[in-house]
C-alpha cells in the first residue's frame, strides 16, 4: 500500500510538470496585456476559489494560516513571471530549473541524505535543462538575475512544502498559499499601477486587459494554480523534496512539447538529447534506492 501510494504520488508530480510545461505559453500571452502582479493575482485567486470551493470543509476547520509558504510563493512567482518581460523562454527555462541544484543544498540544512546516484540525477538534470532550452546566448543580466532569485525562492518553497505537510491538511496548504500570494500580488499590483499607470482603474481599460488575457488566466489559474500546485503538496507527502524537484524538472520537455504542438517551434537533435537527459535523471531518481540495493547485494562498494 505504501508503495501504491508513493506511485500516486510521483505520477502526481509527473503530471504537475506536464501542466506547468503548458502553461509556460500561456504565463507569456497573459503578459501581452497584463502587468506581472495583476496576472499573477488573478490567476492565484482563481486558484484558491478552485480549491476552496473543493476543500470548504477542511478548510474551514483550521485556524492557523501558514503566511511563510505564501510569502515564498509570491517571491518566487512575481520574479520569475517579471523576469519572463525582458529574458528569452529559454533563458528563463534553464534559470528557473536550476532549483533543482539548490533543493538538495537547503536540504543539507535540514539533514537530508543524498546518495550518489542522485547526484548524478541532479548532473544529469542541469546538463538536460541547459540543452532542451537552448542556452547558447545565456549571459549576466538584471532579468536572468531575478529568475535566479526566484529559482532559490523555488528551492525554498518545495523544502517548506515537505515541512508543512506534515501539520497541515493537503487542501488547506494548497488554499493557504494561493490566497496570501493573491493577496500581496494585489497589493502590489495596485501600487504599481498607481504610479505607472493612474487612470487604469478608473476606466474599462482595466477589464479589457483581464478579457484579453481571458484564456490565459484561466488555465494558468484554474489548471496550473488550482490543480497543479495541489498536485505537488499531496505528492510531496510521500516524495522527498530532491526527487520532487528533479522529477518537476520535466516542465521544460512539456513545455518543449507545448511549444512544438501549439507554437510550431522548431525540435532540434540538441533539444532532443536535452529532453532524454531529463527523463533519464528523474528514471534514476526515482529507481535510485533499489538500484542502490542491488549495487550492494553483488558488493559494488556503495
Amino acid at each position: 500500500v505504501i508503495g501504491l501510494r508513493k506511485d500516486i504520488s510521483i505520477f502526481a508530480l509527473f503530471l504537475t510538470a506536464a501542466i506547468w510545461g503548458f502553461a509556460f505559453v500561456a504565463q507569456r500571452k497573459g503578459m501581452e496585456s497584463l502587468d506581472p502582479f495583476l496576472f499573477n493575482a488573478i490567476r492565484f485567486s482563481l486558484g484558491a476559489v478552485i480549491v476552496g470551493l473543493f476543500g470548504y470543509r477542511s478548510i474551514k476547520k483550521q485556524k492557523k494560516i501558514p503566511w511563510s509558504l505564501g510569502i515564498i510563493l509570491f517571491f518566487g512567482a512575481t520574479l520569475q513571471q517579471t523576469g519572463l518581460i525582458w529574458t528569452t523562454a529559454g533563458n528563463a527555462g534553464f534559470i528557473t530549473g536550476l532549483y533543482v541544484l539548490f533543493v538538495p543544498i537547503l536540504g543539507l540544512f535540514r539533514k537530508q541524505h543524498i546518495n550518489r546516484l542522485t547526484l548524478y540525477a541532479i548532473l544529469l538534470a542541469v546538463v538536460g535543462l541547459f540543452l532542451i532550452n537552448d542556452n547558447r546566448d545565456l549571459q549576466i543580466s538584471l532579468s536572468n538575475g531575478m529568475i535566479l532569485i526566484g529559482a532559490i525562492f523555488w528551492a525554498f518553497h518545495l523544502q517548506l512544502i515537505d515541512k508543512l505537510t506534515k501539520q497541515y491538511p493537503t487542501l488547506y496548504l494548497a488554499f493557504s498559499q494561493f490566497a496570501v500570494c493573491a493577496i500581496l500580488s494585489f497589493l502590489f499590483g495596485i501600487s504599481y499601477n498607481l504610479i505607472t499607470d493612474k487612470g487604469l482603474f478608473l476606466s474599462w481599460q482595466l477589464f479589457s486587459n483581464i478579457g484579453k488575457a481571458g484564456v490565459a488566466l484561466l488555465y494558468s489559474g484554474m489548471i496550473s494554480v488550482g490543480i497543479a500546485y495541489t498536485l505537488q503538496v499531496f505528492a510531496q507527502k510521500k516524495v522527498e523534496p530532491t526527487k520532487s524537484a528533479i522529477i518537476l524538472c520535466l516542465e521544460s520537455v512539456f513545455a518543449l512539447i507545448g511549444g512544438w504542438l501549439l507554437l510550431k517551434e522548431e525540435v532540434t537533435v540538441t533539444v532532443l538529447s536535452g529532453a532524454l537527459l531529463l527523463f533519464a535523471a528523474m528514471v534514476i531518481s526515482i529507481k535510485s534506492a533499489s538500484i542502490l540495493s542491488r549495487f550492494k547485494r553483488f558488493g559494488a562498494g556503495y
